[in-house]
């Protein structure tokens, strides 16, 4: 097929993109930059250009939509621009030039209301209860694009959860940075079971949805992806650190102490926003707080997918590649 990914100059996008492409589909990228991937065509533009997104869309029979804003703070109105009005442009521009397949990457968070996730599937989106600006909008944004799921546009959506790698300068990017400074606590004792993904994994993922997303048990249902090795976070956050050469964290604090100074920040970022993402926020102090693995029987089942890289095969590549 002739694929569009969207947001592909990101790390998880680039991963996504130079999957399609091994799978033998013809890859035209959507993004502000170049992606980076060899072999496939880029397309300049953003989600918010309407005639970008015409032009991007045109001549191709699946699209792969990663492209989000994504971020702990920031102005309200700009997540909406890209996560809510940006995907809703996207589906139309995609139905009016007959795309068939629609792959929407979404992100457990849109169903995550602040309480433990204990081996759930994947639960609707929840705009109305999700926590954070970049949730809300992603939910918001997900309940758009399986609601235009109809026959000859086949729409899934998929939640890789706490996607890492090498090369990450998010989640693992943040979290050495932090530890190197000494400033990355344990909320609590560290104990609440977390799951991640391995960015291979998750790119596998998006090529199965793909694949699978004529077939009626899965068009117009949203996936949850992990590696299905849910881990305490204390000892993921441990092994992340002892993989890139920094000192693991080893100080405590209180969850509900970590809750009350990431809603602070987030009062205080509104006003008077800093150069970088903020220290803290609730939805931070959420995460790190309280467990959220998931049931991955129907994903796996319904996508033909397995997990290829564990998270202990992914932190000897993490340390290969310091």
């Amino acid at each position: 097929m002739r694929v569009l990914v969207t947001g592909a100059s990101g790390f998880l996008g680039q991963a996504v993109a130079a999957a399609v492409r091994d799978a033998g589909h013809e890859v035209r990228t959507f993004q502000r930059r170049p992606s980076g991937v060899p072999g496939v065509t880029d397309v300049p533009g953003t989600m918010t250009d309407d005639g970008a997104v015409t032009r991007a869309v045109d001549g191709v029979d699946a699209v792969v939509h990663l492209a989000a804003k994504v971020s702990l703070a920031g102005d309200p109105a700009d997540f909406r621009r890209v996560n809510v009005d940006g995907t809703r442009t996207l589906l139309a521009a995609a139905r009016s030039a007959g795309v068939s397949r629609f792959v929407f990457v979404s992100s457990p968070s849109v169903a995550h209301t602040g309480s433990s996730i204990a081996g759930a599937a994947a639960t609707p989106a929840d705009p109305a209860h999700a926590r954070g600006d970049y949730a809300r909008t992603k939910a918001e944004a997900e309940v758009l694009a399986l609601a235009a799921d109809a026959p000859g546009f086949a729409v899934v959506a998929v939640r890789p959860h706490l996607v890492w790698g090498p090369g990450d300068t998010q989640l693992i990017g943040r979290i050495v940075d932090r530890a190197r400074r000494g400033r990355l606590p344990l909320l609590d004792s560290g104990a609440a079971l977390i799951d991640s993904c391995y960015v291979d994994n998750a790119a596998s993922a998006m090529v199965a949805a793909l694949d699978r997303a004529a077939d009626d048990r899965v068009h117009g249902h949203a996936y949850v992806v992990t590696n299905g090795e849910p881990r305490p976070v204390g000892d993921l956050l441990d092994g992340i650190c002892r993989a890139s050469g920094v000192p693991s964290p080893r100080w405590h604090v209180p969850a509900a102490v970590a809750r009350t100074a990431g809603s602070l920040v987030e009062a205080v970022w509104r006003v008077r926003p800093g150069v970088d993402e903020p220290p803290m926020t609730r939805f931070l102090a959420e995460q790190l707080s309280t467990s959220h693995w998931f049931d991955q029987r129907r994903t796996r089942a319904d996508l033909g997918w397995q997990p290829s890289v564990s998270i202990d095969e992914g932190l000897r590549r993490l340390a290969a590649a310091r």
